[in-house]
């Protein structure tokens, strides 16, 4: 029998991590999926493809190839399995049937061991059950105003799928959903619609749309997973005897009591007031004390008389002199 590389048939590198060895496989399985392919021995390819993939989609199996890929082919380019050989992936206790027996080489077979083995029937009926290949998943970006992931919207999203055209080509074709968007998303979250992905081929089921959504940058709010944080200048005033303020959110404005002696960068909650969600967040305010830049003649008075006042202050006095 013939050896069978199975890197070189998916055309990854013995090191290919599962990620790429997924990838190619199904860039290949749709570039020869007889449904569709105009290639020469399109089914024999694509059954070297899946072949390669069962083997190397598996750790175990994987592991065992690697092993038999050391001991290597003959100067002829056939192959024995080494003496006294036995799988341990136990492929003929694996859930496979007699018709799944059909789809496997020679090679295959010696190495992970097969039920079945006199009935195979290459393009058999097991061989065309597996010709059923699942859409690719798509995944598309979403931008939100932050109004509009609190509220919840309606969006249009566009993205590409794949399909075969009539002449069995792969063809990139643009669709268009609306698609209801829930209160409370937040940036990186995904929105996942079953069966909105690239069609199936050959009666195998379409893939999913994954949508990521991402905020837009707001001009009063910064968000930090459900929280929301904005500033809030407050006067000298207000900072010392203490001050109800009304504070915009999300939602509807809200009175913010600031506590006498309120200092800038000191942090006030409004508790719930951030992104909806099972467990809502909340919305921080931080005090910014903030002055005016010219004082009347009456307020500069003022101003040296409280210093005169408050000499017993010093709030720089644990700084090196």
């Amino acid at each position: 029998m013939d050896f069978k590389d199975y890197y070189a048939a998916l055309g990854v590198s013995e090191s290919a991590p599962p990620e790429e060895i997924k990838k190619a496989y199904r860039k290949l399985a749709r570039k020869y999926h007889p449904d569709i392919s105009k290639e020469t021995n399109a089914e024999a390819k694509f059954k070297d493809v899946g072949e390669a993939y069962e083997v190397l989609k598996d750790p175990e199996k994987r592991a065992e190839y690697d092993q038999i890929r050391k001991y290597g082919a003959r100067s002829d380019g056939s192959f024995e399995p080494p003496p006294g050989w036995q799988s341990a992936s136990n492929f003929g206790g694996g859930g496979y049937t007699e018709a799944d027996a059909g789809q496997f080489s020679d090679f295959f077979e010696s190495i992970f061991g097969g039920a079945g083995r006199g009935s195979r029937q290459p393009g058999g009926q097991g061989f065309r059950h597996n010709m059923r290949m699942r859409g690719e998943d798509v995944h598309a970006r979403l931008a939100l105003f932050l109004e509009e992931a609190y509220n919840g919207c309606e969006k249009q999203v566009q993205f590409d799928v794949t399909e075969a055209d009539a002449q069995g080509r792969i063809v990139r074709r643009r669709k268009t959903l609306n698609v209801k968007i829930p209160a409370g998303m937040t940036s990186g979250q995904h929105i996942r619609l079953k069966g909105q992905g690239s069609p199936g081929i050959g009666g195998g089921s379409a893939g999913d749309l994954f949508i990521e959504v991402e905020l837009a940058p707001h001009p009063l709010f910064a968000v930090n997973g459900r929280d929301l944080t904005m500033t809030l200048p407050i006067t000298a005033p207000e900072a010392a005897l203490g001050a109800s303020i009304k504070v915009p959110t999300l939602g509807s404005a809200v009175n913010l009591k600031v506590p006498k002696g309120a200092t800038s960068g000191q942090k006030l909650r409004l508790k719930g007031k951030g992104l909806q969600g099972k467990h809502p967040g909340d919305q921080i305010v931080v005090l910014q004390v903030a002055m005016p830049k010219h004082h009347t003649e009456k307020a500069q008075a003022l101003y040296q008389q409280l210093a005169e006042e408050e000499k017993s202050f010093h709030p720089r006095s644990h700084l090196p002199t």
